[in-house]
C-alpha cells in the first residue's frame, strides 16, 4: 500500500494542503479524498515516499540537536 499526498480546494474554497491518506494506486486514493471532502477540487497529488530512520546518531546528528535546543 502506497501512502499518497494532496493539496485541495474545498467546494467553499478553502485551501487544504498536506492531506495524506494510504491507497493502493491514485485513483484509490483520489477516491477516497472525496468520500471525505464532497465536490472537491484536487489541485496536486504526489506519492510520498517513505523515509528510512538511521540506525544510532552520528556527530552530525548530535550537533544538529544542541543548535535547536539553542534556538529556542
Amino acid at each position: 500500500m502506497n501512502k499518497y499526498g494532496f493539496k485541495i480546494r474545498t467546494r467553499s474554497g478553502s485551501l487544504v494542503e498536506n492531506l495524506q491518506v494510504h491507497a493502493n494506486d491514485r485513483a484509490e486514493a483520489e477516491r477516497k479524498i472525496n468520500q471525505i471532502y464532497h465536490h472537491c477540487e484536487i489541485l496536486e497529488c504526489q506519492e510520498v515516499t517513505p523515509t528510512l530512520k538511521k540506525e544510532g546518531l552520528d556527530l552530525e546528528d548530535v550537533i544538529s540537536l544542541i543548535n535547536k535546543q539553542e534556538e529556542k
